[in-house]
């Protein structure tokens, strides 16, 4: 039988920031119509593989390939097949949430995205506030908008990094559907979250990061409950 080759491909990952090793030899494999979840403490190393895979940070060593693309090399064609949702920043403070969109479907060279966007807005219950520059929002709205213009063109791979970090029921819900419709259309959706109850909801996979390592790949089922939370503080000790 044919092993179904994996979207994101990280063998033997490490980044260094001068003397500090943020990640330090993590591998993974995602794959197309499942959604795999990064769960860790803060600095275990998930934000920062994010990056690597959204194309923002080189890697130090080890070999990524995003969509068929190694982020060395083809950065852009990286850029091109992910739909990035950074853990913080992201938002021009004097543009409105509309204005926003309007720029992501320029960039990305979308036509007839309007209603899309409308919809999406409504689901993230920021329609009364499209019109609004972001510098009025609140950190949850804020969150609620990177994921929106994170999933906007459909990408091929989905990367939502802290996205339901300050976020209401109501953020949570539409993000889990948008991760959801996703993998329906048979996206690759990567999930970076320190809450595990959230990543045992909206992911199928679960990857624990320890101190720039991943120390486990289990199913999501393995995580849940209270055998899952010890299972996971067994991990992490």
């Amino acid at each position: 039988m044919t092993e179904t080759p994996a979207v994101v491909d990280v063998r033997s990952l490490h980044v260094r920031f001068g003397e500090v090793e943020a990640v330090s030899g993590v591998d993974l494999r995602a794959y197309a119509g499942q959604a795999t979840a990064l769960l860790g403490r803060n600095g275990a190393g998930k934000s920062t593989t994010m990056r690597v895979l959204a194309g923002v940070v080189p890697p130090t060593a080890g070999q990524v390939l995003v969509a068929g693309h190694d982020v060395r090399t083809e950065t852009l064609r990286v850029k091109q097949a992910v739909g990035y949702c950074p853990d913080v920043g992201g938002l021009v403070p004097r543009a409105t949430a509309w204005e926003h969109l309007q720029l992501a479907a320029r960039l990305r060279r979308m036509d007839h995205w309007e209603d899309r966007a409308r919809d999406l807005l409504e689901r993230f219950e920021l329609g009364d506030v499209a019109h609004r520059v972001t510098a009025g929002f609140s950190h949850g709205m804020g969150r609620r908008l990177s994921v929106l213009l994170a999933a906007l063109h459909e990408p091929e791979v989905l990367l939502l990094d802290e996205p339901f970090d300050g976020v209401d029921p109501i953020g949570v819900e539409a993000t889990f559907d948008v991760i959801s419709d996703a993998r329906a259309r048979g996206a690759c959706v990567l999930v970076s979250t320190h809450l595990r109850e959230l990543a045992v909801q909206s992911c199928t996979t679960v990857s624990v990061l320890r101190g720039g390592s991943a120390v486990a790949t289990v199913s999501a089922g393995e995580m849940a409950g209270e055998e899952g939370a010890r299972a996971y503080r067994g991990l992490l000790d």
